[in-house]
């Protein structure tokens, strides 16, 4: 699409904008707004403060803002006594909310009438400015914000500063044609980037499927099969051996040393290779400066973390160092391939079978305990066979990642396209008037 600009510039005053359409405006935020405010949470010990039976005014955190662009519904509610108790406002419906916190700068619309939290601020449209226009002028903004944050823990912005940002104010009409302009391209690349996030979803099922089959049926499609007495296995070849993982691994925890490694287990990925850094990290781990306290573990070991074995937290040790003391160590004590015994565990049903053996009284208090995983019976392929398994699952996989590589691409293509459409359409650099 091919785009002309208008045909009389002048200067934003703000140097970052530099030139605009004569006839826009430059202004701040809050002089467009007929109402601006954060809102609170109420003592939650208070047994009147969350609704019950009654269904309560809808309560907005951070939480029920995620990604959306809208906010239809909220996990909490609050009775009349807990809005009174922060002297809470209650936000009509069309009022935006924007984050000051988390995913700072996200802005959404009221669909409902609400109150909010404390690290939501709620912008109330005037008669003066387009929601929707203002919807995407707040978008434009978000990348820019960071240089108006506060950070202690996480960058962060007050009433304040928002209220003091610059918007550009086209007239009205030619803000809502705007609006519905963008609104209808930005559309269609919305939808283009959802088919490409449908297409890694369905990449990764298939790849996930694929090795579940291979590790748990083997690849010749005729060979004999054989009930292995094992309700989560089912049928297995008859040629495979069913046994425990006891009589295949050994608990080992020789303490760790200096220089060594901490390697880490992915969920996703298995074993680290290497010392990960924070930011390459799923998530925040506190190490010990007392290395003694870490496990060792060598080539050809299977770890895994005893607090998220139920989610797959399993992987095969590739080079010499250390892993966290909340880890188990298994040593092999037959010729095998732990990779593949890796991949064995990290299939869905498998995933299954150590949730139902690992104890706790909630999901994110579940441990599978040495001394409960060695019990669990797996299907284990002849040597050679495990080899030609865990050759057809990379190249397998290698097919897979680079389709999904391709549009990962194109997704950060389009959203590329999709700021910088945004960015030339509210800022006057071309006039949509006439499209």
């Amino acid at each position: 699409m091919s785009l002309a600009g208008y045909l009389d510039y002048s200067d934003s005053g703000v140097t970052w904008l530099g030139a605009v359409p004569s006839h826009w405006t430059t202004t701040r935020l809050k002089f467009l707004l007929a109402g601006m405010g954060s809102g609170g949470t109420p003592d939650t010990d208070n047994a009147d403060f969350w609704a019950s039976d009654e269904p309560g005014t809808p309560w907005v955190a951070i939480g029920d803002l995620s990604d959306r662009a809208v906010v239809t519904s909220t996990a909490k509610a609050l009775t009349p006594e807990g809005i009174a108790s922060k002297g809470l406002k209650v936000w009509p419906i069309g009022t935006l909310l924007f984050s000051m916190y988390a995913s700072l700068g996200h802005t959404a619309e009221l669909t409902i009438a609400a109150a909010t939290n404390q690290a939501i601020l709620a912008l109330l449209p005037s008669d003066e400015v387009n929601q929707r226009f203002l919807c995407r002028w707040l978008e434009f903004l978000k990348p820019k914000l960071k240089e108006h944050a506060s950070s202690n823990t996480q960058d962060n912005l007050n009433a304040e500063k928002v209220g003091n940002l610059f918007v550009l104010k086209p007239p009205l009409r030619e803000q809502a044609t705007i609006a519905a302009f963008l609104d209808r391209e930005i559309g269609k690349i919305d939808a283009l980037i959802a088919e490409q996030e449908k297409l890694i979803a369905l990449l990764a099922e298939k790849r996930s499927a694929t090795i579940a089959h291979a590790v748990t049926r083997g690849l010749n499609p005729d060979a004999p099969m054989k009930d292995s007495g094992v309700a989560w296995l089912g049928r297995v070849p008859a040629h495979w051996d069913v046994v425990r993982l006891g009589a295949l691994f050994r608990e080992v925890q020789d303490s760790g040393w200096g220089e060594l490694p901490v390697l880490s287990v992915s969920i996703h990925h298995g074993v680290s290779d290497k010392e990960l850094e924070e930011d390459e990290m799923e998530r925040k781990v506190s190490r010990s400066e007392d290395r003694s306290k870490y496990k060792e573990v060598w080539p050809g070991d299977l770890t895994y973390n005893m607090m998220r074995a139920w989610q797959g937290g399993f992987g095969a040790v590739t080079v010499h160092g250390m892993v966290s003391p909340a880890y188990v160590v298994a040593r092999p004590t037959k010729d095998f391939q732990t990779s593949h015994i890796e991949q064995l565990l990290r299939t869905p049903r498998a995933v299954s079978e150590m949730k139902r053996y690992s104890r706790g009284i909630t999901d994110f208090r579940l441990r599978l305990y040495w001394d409960e995983f060695k019990v669990i019976q797996i299907a284990l392929p002849p040597k050679m066979e495990q080899s030609e398994i865990s050759a057809f699952i990379y190249s397998e996989s290698a097919k897979v990642d680079a389709l999904m590589t391709a549009a990962k691409k194109n997704i950060k293509l389009m959203q590329e396209r999709r700021g910088a459409l945004i960015a030339a359409v509210v800022t006057g650099q071309v006039d949509v008037r006439h499209t």
